[in-house]
């Protein structure tokens, strides 16, 4: 049997996993199934990643409503995304924030995402191919930066890119096991704090860290 979107925030809430409302209201308002590939659709309010092609997934719903929780996003922010993928995740920031840039490194995957948000109306949302280990330098600083992939360690140019004050969100590790990681932005450095282990694909590009052999979540 397959959840439903109200299966997923009804176990969220008994278990008091997701409490930011505005969280879950973007979570209610944009339609997982049109980000998935269609012969997911069915399955596409299981809390678990489905494969989008090229090697790549949309996260599980729990794990992406997590990270964009930690992020603290506000109405007037500048969101950078690392991994744009199917294009759902920058979706969600969308409700929340003023402006997001998804970057994606995979062409395809591109062009699907903005097809995708297209679909869902959205337009405050940028879908840029580039190498997101690079950040992206055009639109900088941005007030909140999330990164989709796994990274052994957070790219020095996402750090000179986040603005005073700002946060970063991330899965840092090796292996197939990474570590959550909240970064908040003082004076140039950055103090962090986790939360659990998870497991992603890899961040590619120049400085990714394309030698991981795990691709779940």
């Amino acid at each position: 049997m397959n959840s439903t979107k109200q299966d997923l925030i009804n176990t969220w809430k008994k278990r008091g996993l997701i409490n930011d409302q505005r969280v879950l209201e973007a979570f209610k308002t944009i339609p997982r199934e049109e980000f998935v590939p269609s012969c997911f659709e069915s399955k596409a309010y299981r809390d678990a990643p489905l494969e989008i092609g090229y090697g790549q997934t949309i996260s599980q719903p729990f794990t992406l409503l997590s990270m964009v929780e930690l992020l603290n996003v506000e109405k007037t922010d500048k969101v950078l995304e690392i991994g744009a993928g199917s294009g759902y995740g920058a979706a969600i920031l969308g409700q929340l924030a003023s402006q997001v840039y998804a970057v994606e490194i995979v062409p395809e995957l591109v062009k699907l995402a903005q097809e995708n948000l297209n679909q869902a109306k959205i337009d405050n949302v940028e879908v840029i191919e580039w190498d997101g280990s690079r950040g992206y330098d055009r639109e900088s600083p941005y007030d909140k930066v999330i990164i989709s992939a796994a990274c052994s360690e957070i790219p020095s140019a996402l750090i000179e890119q986040l603005g005073e004050n700002g946060i970063i969100v991330a899965p840092v590790g090796d292996g197939r096991s990474q570590v959550m990681t909240k970064c908040i932005k003082y004076n140039g450095d950055l103090k962090k704090s986790h939360f659990g282990n998870y497991a992603f694909v890899p961040l590619t590009g120049k400085f990714g860290q394309s030698k991981l052999e795990n691709w779940y979540i």
